[in-house]
């Protein structure tokens, strides 16, 4: 296998504080994220780790610092701007549309790059018809990749909580991101399923090019698919590094992994 080439700076966290009143849930954090990199961000419960990705995909506004993209720096962004600039979410508490068929919510990432106005879009008449139809196929290639070509017309609501995972991956996908963002990707999922959605991580990296931040409590993923690993434990930064290096700091031992391990 050749070797992977991370490349430059994509996304840099600059000083970033967030207090909620008088709680603080982030102080004074900063980090990279290098370009086809996997990057995690781990901690005990509590400790800032969802509030970070909110952070950067636009739901929240610190109170302080600034966090850049390719070198474009965003204070005051909301969801759908970071969007366009090419970040895309997933969420540990799945977001989907439950009633809708696997196509159609993995279509609804589609929505950033549609160019027709919604009137045209409801006639499916004309341009917004063969619209529609580029779209779909770009949706039907991210189906086959996430194996899940059996499901593509049946309602979310009634697939098993890792297939959901999986379509909730696929809608991020479909967004085309540059930076995927990966809340707790893995939590709640049995031994098999966690295999296959680490195997779909690694072939977005590879396969889609997508630079990847994750959030994740299995430390063996972790360690396993990561590239470097920032520590985040009650709002503060105590680590940063290789999982080999993280694995030897003597702050995130005490805090998080525990003597044993």
């Amino acid at each position: 296998m050749a070797e992977k080439k991370i490349g430059d700076i994509i996304l840099e966290v600059k000083n970033i504080s967030l207090a909620f009143g008088g709680v603080k849930a982030l102080t004074d954090i900063s980090f990279d994220v290098r370009e086809h990199e996997i990057r995690a961000i781990i901690g005990p419960n509590g400790a800032g780790k969802s509030s970070m990705l909110n952070c950067i995909n636009g739901v929240y506004q610190p109170q302080q610092g600034a966090i850049s993209l390719r070198g474009q720096t965003f204070k005051h962004m909301n969801s759908r701007q970071v969007a366009e600039l090419g970040v895309a979410r997933t969420f540990q508490n799945l977001a989907l549309f439950k009633g809708m068929s696997v196509l159609d919510n993995i279509m609804t990432g589609r929505s950033l790059h549609m160019k027709c106005n919604l009137l045209w879009q409801a006639l499916r008449w004309g341009p917004a018809e063969r619209e529609e139809n580029e779209q779909r196929e770009k949706v039907e290639h991210i189906i086959d990749f996430l194996e899940i070509q059996a499901y593509r017309k049946t309602p979310v609501g009634r697939l098993s909580y890792g297939l959901q995972k999986r379509v909730d991956l696929g809608r991020a996908l479909a967004m085309e991101p540059q930076v995927l963002l990966l809340d707790e990707p893995m939590a709640g999922m049995n031994v098999e399923e966690k295999q296959d959605m680490c195997r779909f991580i690694l072939d977005v990296n590879d396969e889609f090019g997508c630079t990847i931040v994750l959030i994740e409590h299995d430390m063996g993923v972790v360690m396993d698919i990561s590239d470097r690993v920032v520590v985040l434990d009650y709002g503060k930064k105590i680590g940063d590094g290789t999982p080999a290096e993280v694995r030897r700091n003597e702050d995130v031992i005490s805090a998080y992994l525990g003597t044993s391990h």
